[in-house]
């Protein structure tokens, strides 16, 4: 805890929430793990787009006129590759910020000082949100950014005002709060570090690819997770007609899936720190 925490817990009177925020500010950033992971989002997240987009303009040349006309813009600027390494580092910054503390017996002097958990919960997953938010916002506009201006040189680029711009930016900077927030409630779960981001990178990156939309049921559950959801929402117009989606996921569904994470995510975490014991 923050000094002024404590002087708050050695003088009898409960420390303000905001003080809660502030130690929950200062462990996160005294976490190397904390900059190097957030540093990769930023990397991945406008690297890749700079790749792909000087890719397209690389061959652009080569294009028949069908292959420009199913040119996606936005899959230039929010490449699969670099959303790989978004939830994967997301999911582990989350994951480290309660698993740490349980493994280093953190949480044990926290409850001591504050024995509010719940408060302490809220505290923590509030600073999270807040700062992967922050940097997803960053990463998704540089990406957008960098890619359409380096697609612009053959005109194969899009404005943020076209339909689905905002969207699809949307979409990927929130996948980055979304991971985080599950690895933080997986970590909650299981009170270690290491196989709480094996566990969440199982269940956002993998078991979406062992479930297919053939069946009704399969494509429910297949659209209940946030990475499919985040590519429904980087669709922009209707598929190619030789692409058959009986199943297909609605926008709105994305969004709720979206939403149903993080509330799930809060209430496991909040729930697991206050009733199991450090």
């Amino acid at each position: 805890m923050t000094a002024g925490t404590g002087r708050a817990c050695g003088t009898g009177v409960p420390p303000r929430f905001r003080d809660l925020v502030a130690a929950e500010w200062t462990k996160m950033w005294s976490l190397r793990s904390t900059w190097s992971a957030l540093g990769l989002i930023l990397v991945a997240m406008a690297g890749l787009a700079a790749y792909a987009a000087l890719a397209t303009t690389g061959g652009w040349a080569g294009w028949s006129a069908e292959q420009r006309s199913l040119h996606a813009p936005l899959g230039d600027a929010f490449p699969d590759e670099a959303q790989l390494f978004v939830l994967l580092a997301a999911s582990a910054v989350g994951a480290v910020a309660v698993g740490g503390e349980y493994a280093s017996g953190l949480f044990r002097v926290t409850f001591a000082a504050v024995p509010r958990r719940s408060a302490v919960a809220a505290a923590k997953l509030l600073v999270l949100a807040a700062v992967t938010t922050a940097v997803g916002v960053t990463g998704a506009a540089a990406a957008f950014a960098v890619s359409q201006a380096i697609l612009a040189d053959v005109g194969a680029g899009m404005s943020v005002t076209e339909t689905g711009a905002l969207r699809g930016i949307t979409a990927s900077a929130l996948l980055v709060p979304v991971s985080a927030l599950a690895g933080m409630a997986v970590a909650a779960l299981v009170r270690h570090s290491a196989p709480a981001i094996v566990a969440a990178t199982a269940v956002l990156l993998l078991l979406p690819t062992a479930l297919n939309e053939d069946e009704r049921w399969t494509a429910l559950l297949r659209h209940a997770m946030p990475v499919p959801a985040w590519q429904r929402l980087m669709e922009v117009g209707e598929p190619p007609p030789w692409i058959s989606l009986p199943h297909r996921a609605t926008i709105e569904g994305a969004w709720t899936t979206y939403a149903a994470w993080t509330l799930v995510a809060v209430l496991a975490t909040v729930v697991a720190v206050h009733r199991r014991d450090p």
